[in-house]
Order: structure tokens, then sequence, then C-alpha cells
């Protein structure tokens, strides 16, 4: 199996900026604020020969719930980076934190961060006393060092180790499966839908809004199946947010829905579907992501308040109208287990492939059941079709004069289409081209007959006069 490495330490010491150094992303959020990391992220390192499995936790003793977060996720590692702030020195935090360490008998590597400017021969043999041996000197943020680092933390791993594993999970390890954003207002019980479909608490909920603020990548396997759930912050009113790091988790939760590819969109059903959500819903037909609406907290509800809030729904969200509506308790965890099924589905629709010979029978068949309507006498015409892309499916029809084609019509055709070829969950995109007229901007020239010709024309037309 590939190595896995905690990041470890007190807030604020660079872990996050560390984790994405090491996997050469932006995943984890750097904020100069404590507390900025609360949920345990994955990632796979990228620096070094060996490829390894990382793991960015929260500051320890910032959040009880936080703290049960970072410890778990030591006790999953083969190997613990202990980071240290070399500006700051050794603190009595940085001690307690090294006695606990040492009660687990793990591997520790002790990381002294941020040393840009600063004399190590005065600061490293305070370093010492935390009884991890040599300190690794380090900065995160100028990516020095690294290599260094990995060098030593992967010393006793190999790439050979990894090979026969590689090959017997056949890309589990090497590609994320698919990918599925939790998108929703704050405190709509997204996280409690993550962790009851881990089937663990593994990320923190609370009841308040703002208890996620980054988007934590997660991946899993289900029937077979490899999926990475991301669990992502609440996106409120660009009138309401008030600190600068919820302006970043808002950030990062539209990166999230560019990122996936199916949204998981979470209302709650209490409060019904609001302005924000039909905000959030535009921003995800405008990516073109596969989509599956979950409406929770739906225990409790009297029956016809159940009706109307489906009555309502339907009636608002009909420019979703191709999304699979599900009804469930998050908390008590009924209706969840149905929810997998759509998200395949809307998966494998906004991916399968489509033929030529295909859709352009399909577009005759279309407009022969329906004509399209005439342009100055003229008809237009729609020649054939064929596919412009994946998730979203994008069909590209070329004809003449497909400017002029009616919103209607093209409305008729999405749909059309959509039905013919059983697409559930993931929007339809159609692309029109005119072809190039070969004779547009050309005069013809005229014989010598056809003149004289037009002469004894004009000549009879005057002698009418």
């Amino acid at each position: 199996m590939l190595p896995v490495i905690a990041i470890f330490g007190r807030a604020n010491v660079g872990k996050s900026t560390l984790f994405n150094a090491l996997t050469q992303t932006r995943s984890a959020l750097v904020v100069d604020l404590p507390g900025t990391t609360r949920d345990r992220q994955y990632g796979t390192g990228i620096i070094g020969d060996t490829p390894y499995t990382l793991i960015d936790t929260g500051g320890v003793a910032s959040d009880v719930k936080i703290d049960q977060q970072t410890w778990q996720a030591v006790a999953e590692a083969d190997e613990v980076l202990f980071v240290v702030d070399a500006g700051v020195g050794i603190t009595d935090h940085d001690l307690r934190l090294a006695r606990q360490l040492r009660k687990l008998n793990k591997a520790v590597k002790l990381v002294l961060n941020k040393v840009d400017g600063i004399d190590l021969n005065s600061v490293l043999a305070d370093f010492y006393a935390l009884g991890f041996g040599e300190p690794i000197p380090i900065s995160a943020r100028e990516k020095r060092g690294l290599v260094q680092l990995t060098d030593t933390f992967l010393a006793n791993h190999s790439a050979e180790d990894n090979a026969q594993e590689d090959e017997k999970e056949d890309g589990l390890d090497q590609t994320t499966g698919i990918k599925v954003a939790v998108i929703g207002q704050p405190n709509v019980g997204k996280s409690t839908l993550v962790n009851r479909i881990l089937g663990e608490q593994r990320v923190i909920v609370a009841d308040f809004a703002g208890t996620t603020t980054d988007s934590i990548y997660i991946p899993f396997e289900r029937d077979q199946q490899s999926y990475t759930l991301i669990d992502t912050a609440g996106v409120r009113r660009r009138a309401k947010i008030k600190q600068n790091i919820e302006k970043f988790s808002v950030v990062k939760s539209l990166q999230a829905i560019d990122d996936c590819h199916v949204v998981l969109f979470v209302i709650d059903a209490k409060k019904g579907l609001t302005d924000q959500d039909l905000s959030l819903l535009n921003y995800t037909v405008d990516a073109g992501r596969a989509l599956v609406l979950v409406v929770n907290k739906w225990d409790g509800l009297p029956e016809d308040e159940k009706q109307e809030i489906k009555r309502a729904l339907g009636y608002r969200l009909q420019f979703v109208d191709y999304a699979v509506h599900h009804y469930i308790s998050a908390l008590h965890g009924s209706g969840v287990g149905n929810i997998f099924a759509s998200i395949k589905q809307a998966y494998h629709s906004a991916t399968k492939p489509l033929s030529t010979p295909l859709l352009t029978d399909l577009l005759a068949e279309i407009t022969s059941t329906h004509q399209l309507p005439l342009v100055n006498g003229r008809r237009i015409k729609l020649r054939y079709a064929h596919s412009g892309g994946h998730n979203p499916q994008r069909i590209i029809i070329h004809g003449n004069q497909t400017d002029k084609i009616p919103s209607s019509y093209v409305r008729y055709m999405q749909k059309t289409f959509t039905s013919k070829l059983n697409l559930v969950g993931t929007p339809l995109m159609l692309e029109f081209i005119t072809g190039n007229n070969p004779y547009a901007g050309k005069r013809n020239v005229l014989t010598p007959r056809q003149l004289k010709k037009r002469e004894r024309l004009q000549r009879y037309v005057r002698g009418k006069g």
C-alpha cells in the first residue's frame, strides 16, 4: 500500500501550506488565522520519487472536535511530520504534543518550518528538546528543503514496494473515480450527509453555520465503484459574508462545482427553496455539471406540508427538470442509500459516448416530426449532428440559417434529444453552425450573350414607358 503521512502540529505553523507544496495543489485553504483547517484533508504527494498519501490536519487543542479529527489522522498514518515554527521557537504547547506523540510509538519526523531569514544554528539546539532527533529545516511557502524532507520520511519506502498493490487496484489509487460535490447553503446538513454516506464521523458537524471552512476531498469505494466525495462550505449571500475566511470558503465551494462530475445539491425542507439556492443552481447549470437534488430534513414533516413542498419545488425548478429529486433525512439515514443510483446514472449520462450516425438520425427524426419554420420564404435546413464533448453532453448541429431558429424550437430539440438518448441528471447543450456560402461576396460575370439579352430587355422596358 502507499505510505500514509500525517502532517501534525499546533495551529498556524504552516501545515496546510506544506500540504499544498507536497501535493503541488491549492487544495487546502491557507489563511493567516488559527483554526482555518478543521477536517482532515487527503491528497497524493508529488514531491519525491515514491507516491504517498498525505493528510492535512487541524491545529491540536484549538477545538475538541478538531482534535478528534487530528488524532484519528495520526492513528491512520505510517509516519507523522511534526511541524513546528522556527520563527516562534519551541513552546509549551509543542512540548505537550511531543509527549502525546511519543506515547503512540509512531515514526515521527520533526519539521522546522518558516526558516526564511533565521540563523539556524541559534534555533536548532532548542528543538532537540522535543526528543525526535535532528529537525529538518524547510520553508513550505518558498518550497525550500522539500526534497530533503521527502527523502527522509520515504527512506523506508520505495516505488517497487507499491508496484504490486498499484497493479492490483488497477487505478483506484491513481484516479479519483466519480467526483461528487455536496453543495448548499450553510447548515442544511451537508456534513451530516457526508458522514452518513461514509458511515463514520469523517467531518465535523455542529448545529450552527460555518462549521466547514474548506472543501474536503474524501476518496472512498462503494459497490466496487470509486468515488471522491467533496464536502464544501455553505454559500451565503454576499451581503451576509463578514469574515475574509468565509470569502475564501465560498471561492473553494464554487471551485468544487467546476472540479466535480456530479453536484449533490442539498436543500433544507423546512426552509424551502431560497433565492440563494437558485443562484447556486444557476451557477451549477452554467458550469454544465450533472445534478442530483437532495431535500434534507424530510422526517417529521406533516403530509400536507410535504405535498406543498414538492409542488413548490416542481414549479420553481423547471429549469433543472432533468435532475432527480431525493427526499431524505441525513440525520437518521432514511432515503440516503438511494442517492447513489442517481449519482451513477447522472455521471454515465454526462459522459457516455454519442455517435455521429445516431445523432444525425435523431436529428432527421426530430425535424421531420415538427418541421423547422420558413425564414424569408426559405426553409431552415439542418444537415447533420455530432458530439462536441462530454460533461456536459454537447451536440453540434450543422445547417443553414441556424441563427434564425426560434428559442422554442431549440427547447423542443433539447427535450427530444434528452428523451431519445435517455439522459438523466445532466444538462444537454446544443450548438448550431451555419455553413459558409461559397458564393458570398462574389459577383456573377455575365457572358456577352447575356449582356446583349439584358440590353434588349432594358430597351423593351423603356419603350413601353
